[in-house]
């Protein structure tokens, strides 16, 4: 019986979606708040410490955010983010920031006003100026000056009185910004050419006034940035930069155009490669997959999130990890049609054996992202903030949107030809000839791969050898996030060579021979140094490559603690994802599985380690996400492999032997196989993609990603189903027993499968 009216409800609302998304998608794109690394500025971790040496509290934090407010508040930064973090620490964000110096030494400034007199006793201070009643202007000689309003007359009257009092010669009146109690004196600094104190007028009478002029050896500059330090009112702290990198606005508009890109092109080639190889499931996962994308921009907006590099790279990888969950439904619908069921009892079924493996291997990647999310600080914690978003919104396109409009085509009854859905009917079944999913040919029945596990450990084992002495030679190529120092990246109008580049870092002061080209039309120089550049060391070499290559370079600077507590925290991150997922897989599966599903993770994680030490590429941050972000699909992989087997062992009910516990391994890698490469493989494209299209600053990134997605689906096979065999062999040999059938629970039902 055929009903067009299903196909008529899933016409419209198809139509209904992608006119709502085309009416409002450039809306909710102008609405993404893109990161620094996408439009250019700054971020900095400040160290607050208070002027007295007293224990930073919480209210000592509060005053300081609100104060660096105001002061942010005079760039007109749109989406400034200023966060406290810990104990003593604050972190500054301020992306699309042009006067990225200007605002640093604003930032930074305690901007503590004080008058005194030359015996350096305090007469007024910043409380005694008016709000907002600091103004840059020009004196009568057009010379750049401060204007101040004070509050009352009279104090400043009785400030001037004193002052006169001390004499002819010390009748002066001194202007200090961040006076330090017994460092500082005017004797000390009067001889100096460039004195500390901002000005010192004398005192010829007193002074009935509000009206006070400070007048110095300023820049208009100078005095526009003394104006608003002053309006914005004085930190009650010392800020100490412990962290800082920027990047200049070419660099990001670079970043975000090249790696937008290698996202598109990378989405359209699953997009075909879906259509071409599953049929009509292909053509919904096209749909839900835009939806998806759409939707995982709108909840971004909806949060106030920021996008940032790696975040895009979550995006895209969210979607190769939804595609995930439409292939094992298209996988598990194609096994029903084989077996011989009709397209309405393929489909009923094919989603409902499909459903475990989907939840369980995304909330397993769950786990690790939030995880990540926890220890994660900056463009990381964006990353897992993505990540965390495409899993959740995969459940609601990608399984029950899928489903929702496939069940509408498949019972419309013009969908039962297999061919729809890649089948053949020569590879079709009679249902009465009693067929199970379990006794299907595959294209990989050849693969004997229980009877390789020791050909597989063996070549494990040798991995794991040579890795150590790669490691122990080579050392890891630690970047500056991990081992401290500074790193400086130029871009240039032109090609460069290391040469010149080495030999102009040499002429302007900071010599290095580690200079490494870069950019598709090597025209970028990185060049990482050992030590932490100073506030004011990055200040003058920004402006000097500005000066001479027409763009301000991107600067990071980190310091030994950072990078102390970043190394501590990745390791938390990878010991606590360890532990949760041998917990989760214990308690859905058994014991047994957790610890095949660990060591085939860390065997993944060493082999990424030692491929970047060979390579000599640097491990920096990102490489942490990397590393989690593999963990999360090699888990994912493995999920669905143990899955299968769970579901094998029950059909056979009692396995007496070895051999048939053998068999069933087999049959279950084999049968889960086809999954694990077209799922990998279309992961595998966008990351393509993004190593040889995508920003640079995201490359390493990428190549950590395609090395862990191929010793993932290796290790998922060969290390972690062997290792259960080998165990659950053990157990037997030590029990005399069978392994049988254990009841379990569907999702979604209380009713045992049977």
């Amino acid at each position: 019986m055929k009903l067009a009216n299903r196909i008529i409800t899933f016409t419209l609302i198809v139509l209904l979606l992608f006119t709502g998304m085309g009416t409002t998608v450039q809306g909710v794109l102008d609405k993404v708040k893109l990161g620094l690394d996408l439009q250019g500025g700054f971020e900095v971790l400040y160290k607050v410490e208070t002027l007295d040496g007293s224990k930073v509290t919480p209210n000592v934090l509060t005053d300081t955010n609100e104060a660096l407010n105001r002061r942010v508040n005079a760039f007109g930064v749109s989406e400034p983010s200023i966060a406290v973090e810990g104990e003593n620490r604050i972190r500054v964000q301020l992306a699309g920031l042009d006067d990225q110096s200007s605002a640093r030494e604003l930032l930074s400034s305690t901007a503590n006003l004080t008058f005194r007199d030359v015996d350096d006793n305090i007469l007024l201070d910043g409380t005694d100026l008016k709000e907002n009643g600091a103004n840059a202007t020009f004196g009568d000689r057009n010379q750049p000056i401060v204007t101040l309003t004070l509050k009352d007359a009279s104090k400043f009257a009785e400030a001037t009185q004193k002052v006169l009092e001390k004499g002819p010669g010390k009748n002066l009146l001194v202007v200090w910004l961040d006076f330090e109690e017994g460092v500082d004196s005017y004797e000390a600094e009067a001889g100096k050419e460039n004195p500390k104190f901002a000005s010192a007028a004398t005192v010829d009478q007193v002074l009935n006034t509000t009206n006070v002029m400070i007048q110095g050896n300023f820049s208009v500059d100078e005095t526009k940035t003394l104006a608003s330090i002053l309006n914005s009112g004085s930190l009650p702290v010392k800020l100490t930069e412990i962290y800082s990198t920027s990047v200049g606005a070419q660099f990001g508009e670079k970043a975000l155009t090249s790696t937008v890109f290698a996202g598109v092109v990378g989405v359209l080639v699953i997009f075909v490669f879906m259509l071409l190889y599953y049929r009509l499931p292909g053509i919904i996962a096209i749909v839900t997959l835009t939806v998806f994308t759409y939707l995982v921009l709108v909840v971004f907006n909806g949060i106030n999130a920021v996008l940032t590099l790696p975040g895009i790279a979550a995006v895209v990888l969210g979607i190769g990890m939804a595609v995930d969950a439409n292939i094992l439904t298209a996988e598990r619908i194609r096994e029903e049609l084989r077996v011989g069921h009709d397209a309405k009892d393929a489909f009923r079924l094919g989603s409902k054996q499909s459903l475990s493996a989907i939840v369980d291997a995304q909330l397993t990647t769950l786990l690790v992202a939030i995880v990540l999310f926890y220890f994660g600080t900056s463009s990381v914690k964006g990353f897992a903030t993505t990540l965390i978003i495409t899993i959740l919104l995969s459940f609601v396109t990608a399984v029950w949107g899928s489903r929702m409009l496939l069940g509408l085509l498949v019972n419309s009854g013009y969908f039962d030809n297999p061919a729809w859905y890649g089948i053949a009917k020569s590879k079709q079944h009679k249902l009465e000839e009693g067929y199970k999913a379990l006794d299907l040919t595959t294209k990989f029945d050849r693969l004997d791969f229980v009877g390789h596990r020791r050909k597989f450990y063996a070549f494990s084992v040798i991995i794991l050898v040579v890795g150590i002495a790669i490691i122990g030679i080579f050392r890891l190529n630690l970047g500056i996030d991990f081992s401290s120092g500074t790193r400086v990246e130029v871009l240039a109008d032109r090609a460069v060579t290391q040469e010149e580049m080495v030999a102009y870092f040499d002429k302007i002061g900071i010599a290095n021979e580690d200079v490494v080209i870069s950019g598709e039309e090597q025209n970028t120089a990185v060049a990482r140094y050992k030590v932490e550049f100073s506030q004011q060391e990055i200040l003058d070499l920004k402006a000097k490559i500005k000066e001479d290559f027409g763009h301000e370079p991107s600067v990071s600077a980190v310091s030994s603690t950072v990078g102390e507590e970043l190394v501590k925290n990745a390791i938390k991150a990878l010991i606590i994802s360890t532990i949760g997922i041998i917990i989760y897989v214990a308690i859905r599966f058994e014991w047994r599985m957790g610890i095949g599903t660990i060591i085939s993770l860390l065997h993944d994680v060493f082999f990424i380690v030692a491929i970047f030490s060979l390579l000599r590429l640097e491990v920096e941050i990102t490489f942490i996400a990397a590393v989690l972000t593999i963990v999360g699909y090699s888990i994912n992989d493995t999920i669905v492999t143990f899955d299968r087997i769970r579901e094998n062992v029950d059909h056979a009910g009692k396995i007496e032997t070895k051999e048939e516990l053998a068999n069933i391994v087999n049959r279950s890698l084999r049968q889960t196989m086809g999954r694990s490469v077209n799922t990998v493989l279309t992961v595998i494209i966008v990351v393509v993609a993004l190593i040889f299209l995508g920003a640079p600053s995201i490359q390493n990134f990428s190549i950590a990603l395609l090395i862990g997605l191929v010793t993932g689906m290796y290790s998922s096979i060969c290390i972690a189903a062997q290792i259960w065999y080998s165990l659950k062999v053990r157990e037997m040999n030590k029990t005399g027993g069978a392994v049988v059938k254990k009841e379990k629970k569907q999702w979604g039902t209380d009713e045992p499968v049977v």
